[in-house]
């Protein structure tokens, strides 16, 4: 059995792992990768025959991945696609969403491949997302499928965004079982909305993120805490408004759940909320309809008080009309509005009539890539181009980590620390930078767990 990381290895987006046994092909994620500039042509370049993969296991919905899916079938892909129910369906949200994406890049883009519209041609289109979808296979949580006469796979709940999973295969060759563990992305504990992550059973091979390697947590303040004070700096205190970039799908439903609760109590005076994500409305009603996968908190609060997505003063935005009148919106006003590292949808806009703004705040709450427009904004650029345009840096830029969706360097080496030594033979470590990663292996050797750090494209035989 062979393993060979094509996608994360060193870098934090576009997962890709590829596990081989004798007569089969196992492709764990097929993730977008951001960190490559210009991603639209060098995505579509794999780095084995798509044809040839037998099926993909997908660990959760996030475009890093699985946002490359459509890319494989339309290379030559023809097997089925295996995950969790509310994978499936954020997924096919998420998938869309990056279709709008490609297409006002190939509107704007006047170099590259020229395509229909004058532009880059997309990656791919609406059909191919559908045909993806076509393929999804869903299983539930610890729930034991198998995939061939050799090969088992059960799903173990990870938080970090409804549905997500680790991946835990047993596979039988000549005679003799191994167990390999993909963790995906690993959430926390006690995280608005969503279930801790379950302690995964003893396995062979460790294949384990690393995104926050290095990195603990901010623990001298709670989400609530620190949402009530920059709220009340940037909107109660001074009358000015709040830009929030989040990602529309697992953030914004954790950040709304938490001004319900922060409004509920009476923390703060009311203040209007505009959700400007027509993706992050859609994604609301999927996390509606699999209620009984949220945690207790969230039910209690729902038995207790109603929709945990509901409140006074919150409007969800729908049409472009509705996006556009928020700039004469002159009372103050938080705005939540999607992508969360800046690169496409209608934050941008907001971002163009706020970046100059002396009495604007924007709350960074999630983690933006290298050579995306957030990570300029957070490395302190004076000067940035938003819509081909020059513009200076006059608005607050702050950052929380209190509502990020990963574990932190402890979570991750406690869960490690819950495996066997005597059974876990190598970890991998994958999906986060070269410096976190280091930090974790430093971590993981002290404790005396066998640790490896994948070059792209290395392989292992385990």
């Amino acid at each position: 059995m062979k393993f060979t990381s094509w996608g994360a290895a060193k870098q934090v987006t576009g997962s890709m792992h590829l596990l081989e046994t004798d007569d089969y092909k196992i492709l764990i994620d097929c993730g977008l990768d951001y960190e490559k500039g210009t991603y639209i042509e060098e995505n579509e370049q794999f780095p084995f025959m798509p044809s040839e993969i037998n099926v993909v296991i997908l660990t959760h919905a996030h475009i890093d991945h699985s946002g490359n899916l459509p890319t494989l079938l339309r290379m030559g892909f023809e097997g089925q696609i295996l995950c969790t129910g509310p994978t499936a369906d954020l997924a096919q949200l998420l998938m869309l969403d990056s279709v709008n994406i490609f297409l006002g890049k190939s509107k704007r883009s006047s170099k590259g491949r020229r395509g229909n519209s004058g532009g880059i041609k997309p990656l791919y289109l609406q059909k191919h997302v559908m045909d993806t979808v076509e393929r999804f296979v869903t299983i539930g949580f610890n729930q034991t499928f198998r995939i061939t006469g050799e090969i088992e796979l059960t799903f173990i709940p990870m938080g970090h965004l409804l549905g997500a999973a680790a991946i835990v295969l047993t596979v039988t060759e000549h005679g003799k079982s191994k167990k390999i563990a993909f963790t995906g992305d690993v959430g926390r504990k006690n995280y608005p909305v969503l279930i801790d992550p379950e302690i995964l059973p003893p396995v062979d091979f460790l294949i384990c993120e690393s995104t926050y390697g290095g990195r603990m947590h901010a623990r001298n303040k709670t989400i609530e805490e620190t949402l009530v004070e920059t709220i009340n700096d940037a909107c109660v205190r001074t009358p000015g408004r709040l830009l929030i970039p989040a990602f529309s799908i697992g953030r914004t439903q954790a950040l709304v759940y938490s001004l319900n609760n922060i409004f509920s109590k009476g923390l703060l005076p009311p203040v209007k909320v505009f959700v400007d994500s027509p993706l992050a409305l859609r994604a609301t009603d999927i996390y509606r309809k699999y209620d009984n996968l949220l945690n207790e908190d969230s039910k209690e609060f729902y038995r207790a008080k109603g929709d945990e997505f509901e409140f006074d003063n919150l409007s969800y935005v729908q049409d472009m009309n509705e996006s556009k009148a928020i700039s004469n919106y002159f009372e103050p006003c938080i705005i939540v509005s999607s992508a969360g590292m800046l690169e496409g949808g209608r934050i941008q806009d907001h971002l163009f009539y706020n970046i100059q703004n002396y009495y604007c705040t924007i709350l960074f709450i999630g983690y933006c890539a290298k050579g995306t427009l957030g990570h300029r904004l957070l490395r302190g650029d004076p000067v940035v181009n938003i819509r081909n345009r020059e513009l200076s840096v006059y608005a607050t830029i702050k950052k929380t980590d209190t509502l990020s969706g990963h574990a932190d360097h402890q979570d991750l080496v406690d869960l490690v620390k819950n495996q066997d030594k005597d059974k876990l033979k190598k970890i991998f470590l994958v999906h986060g930078e070269e410096s976190s990663m280091l930090a974790m292996k430093v971590a993981l050797e002290n404790e005396a767990y066998p640790v490896l750090i994948p070059e792209k494209g290395e392989s292992f035989y385990l």
